[in-house]
């Protein structure tokens, strides 16, 4: 009797096993078609065009100029990044402290830039960012600047038009995180004699933490990839490494490099995510997002 339970209960774990792996096979064969295939396709186009070995790589590393685009990529990334991180805290944490009607409308203005077009959201920024623009003639007129600022055609004016486009991916993490706690836990602090920054720096930011890595990772990797706002606001003086690629196979026809930069930044952005993981665990960055 015993061993006929034994064997139904085998018998309903490997129909469960079974089925689960059925409702798996139509993501799997989308990961697999969308994914797997164009990645291997690029690192063989990499390694064979426009002949076999690694001359491609070679050139992508030893070239100054080249490498001066991997700095200029990874430097505008990090800015961003640190910069997005920076402001939208304080307007998460307003969203998720705020009386709820009025922070719908908040929340209903930053959905609304996220669904204005890039282009035009990029274009914008062209019209104040320029030397006759609203930022330039405001500073003048305030006596805080003789000259027109240079703030479009170069790092700065990307890093700001970046910064804006990427906060909404800060802040929607952050909020739901700040949301979730319980505010008993800052009442506590603050009545076992924690001063404002101490609730601050010790309780609230470490609760925060998956949010914010959360936040901080999507920012990074979509700044790593990022075409139209640095193309329209930095020029062809400081090109990013996704600029670079559309040179490649658009301009230049030359898929093997392009190819290996792809890869390269591919590669990167794996790595990163793995320590992300590595410090904050997929639970609490699931958590976060």
């Amino acid at each position: 009797m015993a061993v006929t339970e034994t064997t139904a209960a085998e018998n309903s774990e490997r129909a469960r096993g079974s089925s689960g792996w059925a409702y798996a096979l139509p993501a799997l064969l989308l990961l697999l078609v969308f994914f797997v295939v164009p990645v291997v396709a690029l690192l063989l186009r990499s390694v064979l065009e426009p002949e076999p070995g690694l001359g491609n790589y070679a050139t992508l590393f030893g070239s100054s100029t080249y490498l001066r685009i991997f700095l200029n990529t990874f430097m505008v990334s990090a800015v961003v990044t640190a910069l997005s991180v920076v402001i939208g805290f304080p307007v998460a944490w307003m969203l998720a402290i705020m009386p709820s009607r009025w922070a719908s409308v908040v929340f209903a203005i930053l959905l609304l830039s996220m669904w204005t077009n890039l282009l035009a959201r990029t274009y914008a920024w062209m019209v104040l960012l320029q030397r006759t623009g609203v930022i330039n003639k405001t500073l003048i007129n305030l006596g805080l600047i003789d000259q027109p600022l240079a703030l479009v055609n170069n790092l700065v004016g990307v890093t700001i038009g970046m910064t804006y486009i990427m906060l909404p991916f800060v802040i929607l993490p952050l909020r739901g995180v700040i949301k979730a706690m319980d505010p008993a836990i800052l009442q506590a602090a603050s009545l076992c004699g924690a001063t404002r920054w101490q609730c601050l720096t010790r309780v609230l930011i470490p609760l925060a933490l998956p949010g914010i890595a959360a936040g901080a990772l999507m920012v990074f990797v979509m700044s790593l990839g990022y075409f139209v706002t640095p193309a329209l606001l930095g020029g062809t003086s400081n090109m990013m490494l996704a600029e670079m690629i559309a040179q490649f196979v658009q301009s230049l026809v030359n898929w093997g490099m392009g190819g290996a930069a792809a890869f390269v930044l591919l590669v990167v952005t794996l790595c990163i995510y793995g320590i992300q993981l590595r410090l904050f665990g997929a639970g609490r960055l699931g958590q976060g997002a």
